[in-house]
């Protein structure tokens, strides 16, 4: 993987805000080819897939938002479920002129990514499913009770988590990228400060927990939907020492073309633990449609 300096980066790649509904999402974009769009996870931003982006982009315009909540988008109190979090990133392609994406998400990302693919399945040339438990298979089920989902019930009551951690934003988030990493030191201290900026905004941390709030209607509206099997090609992979061992047979629940495994050396942070095999298996997936 080639190493970009920030001033080689911001050439290659624009920030910019659009307006879509009543939410303004920040975005980063650059490259010249078909539209891959990333879709990051919780606690992180865009900037989840800095390492990443300017490979892809020497073949592929790369578009990586903030969806609602995160980053530098607006933070409304609501709207936190996954279709309505993927409407506005469909609304936002829509209005940058791209009928058909290829698709990648992360995390909540991922779901995020799953709920696009299968509301609009004619959008999606290519699908990529990063390292989550999909909610409606039988995975989500007995991971949702496990000790590894103990954030999902504390992150998903209300208001205890944002007085417990507003003020100790650095502590927490540092605890999460430890301890969800292939090994302790994932990230610099340089790159948890920029989480942490983006997470100690107002508004941030409780748009954050409110994705893992609308969880019981999220899991309403996935049962529904994995009832019709994606249609479109989809690469599933995750961390060797986190989804990686399951995350294909669980995806082949909700898809018919599926493929992918473990990400050697990485955990759940597969975009910056192991970016260089991401980037290969993405552009080999990703150019098998031309």
């Amino acid at each position: 993987m080639e190493i970009y300096s920030e001033a080689e980066f911001n050439k290659m790649f624009t920030h910019h805000t659009a307006t879509v509904g009543d939410v303004r999402l920040h975005y980063v974009i650059g490259g010249k080819g078909d539209p891959v769009v990333l879709l990051h996870g919780w606690p992180q931003t865009w900037y989840a897939w800095r390492k990443i982006m300017p490979a892809l982009a020497q073949r592929y315009t790369v578009l990586a938002p903030d969806y609602r909540g995160a980053g530098d988008s607006s933070k409304p109190f609501s709207g936190y479920d996954k279709r309505t979090v993927a409407d506005d990133i469909y609304a936002l392609v829509q209005q940058l002129g791209y009928e058909r994406i290829n698709l990648v998400g992360h995390d909540l990302g991922m779901l995020v990514a799953y709920a696009y693919a299968a509301a609009h399945p004619e959008a999606v040339s290519r699908l990529v499913l990063l390292d989550s438990p999909l909610m409606g298979t039988t995975v989500w089920d007995q991971f949702a009770t496990g000790p590894g989902a103990w954030h999902f019930a504390f992150h998903g009551t209300a208001d205890f988590p944002e007085m417990l951690v507003t003020g100790r934003e650095r502590e927490y988030l540092t605890a999460i990228y430890k301890s969800w990493g292939h090994k302790p030191l994932v990230m610099t201290e340089e790159e948890i400060g920029e989480y942490v900026r983006a997470y100690s905004a107002p508004g941030a941390l409780h748009a954050g927990f409110e994705l893992y709030r609308a969880f019981p209607k999220d899991l309403k509206q996935f049962k529904e939907l994995i009832k019709r099997q994606l249609p479109m090609p989809v690469l599933a992979l995750g961390g060797e020492t986190s989804a990686g061992p399951f995350i294909v047979d669980m995806v082949r629940e909700a898809a018919s073309d599926v493929r992918g495994g473990s990400v050697p050396h990485a955990g759940h942070w597969i975009a910056e633990e192991n970016p260089d095999y991401l980037i290969q298996q993405l552009l080999t997936f990703f150019n098998e449609a031309k």
